[in-house]
């Protein structure tokens, strides 16, 4: 990871952990200050305004943790389950941010479900990995990706607001790849699983 943005980060972390806990008003204003300097630094750094960023940041509220992204893992006849993403016009394994309220599996059957309509059960934990060891991308935000693998049970490929098309992909002729969803390496793990289905869940 750039050391920018591993800056800008901790310095976000500071400033949200200080306006989270702190009653102190002149506390308070230097952790807005801190907060609005991280900004800066990841602006001057990205395509994004000061403005965009700083939006971003204010929304983040309470102790800082790392997000969780869920990743739906669907094989049929040997292929991999991939959607089209329209913001980027890339393929990707299903998923999202998981909602409060809803466990992983939960989160995995819905973004199964929406993104390419598919209906599944959740079978098997297959990795939770740290974005920031396994992706070439950098991002604003720390995430941990959840890949779990799931069963078709039901429905048919359908498109949705997200994504233009729905596909199963053999492990040698992948589509181009949106790689701040899921890189190839982490695909070709996943195919791993296919391959050995005793392989033990990876993590970190």
């Amino acid at each position: 990871m750039e050391k920018w943005l591993e800056w800008a980060r901790r310095i976000q972390a500071i400033s949200q952990a200080g306006l989270h806990f702190s009653k102190d008003v002149f506390n308070r204003e230097r952790y807005e200050e801190l907060q609005q300097l991280s900004a800066e630094i990841i602006a001057d750094y990205s395509v994004q305004s000061k403005e965009q960023v700083r939006g971003m940041l204010a929304a983040e509220k309470g102790y800082p943790t790392p997000k969780l992204d869920i990743r739906g893992v669907v094989f049929r006849d040997g292929k991999l389950l991939l959607v089209k993403e329209k913001m980027d016009d890339r393929w990707s394994l299903p998923g999202g941010f998981c909602e409060v309220g809803l466990s992983a599996g939960e989160n995995a059957v819905k973004e199964i479900k929406e993104e390419s309509g598919y209906d599944v059960m959740p079978k098997k934990l297959l990795a939770v990995l740290d974005s920031d060891k396994h992706t070439d991308k950098p991002q604003m935000f720390h995430y941990y990706k959840i890949f779990l693998q799931c069963e078709i049970v039901g429905g048919g490929a359908q498109g949705s607001a997200e994504t233009s098309e729905v596909g199963f992909f053999d492990e040698t002729k992948l589509p181009p790849l949106s790689l701040k969803r899921n890189t190839e390496a982490q695909v070709q793990m996943l195919f791993g699983f296919l391959r050995n289905p005793d392989k033990l869940s990876v993590f970190d």
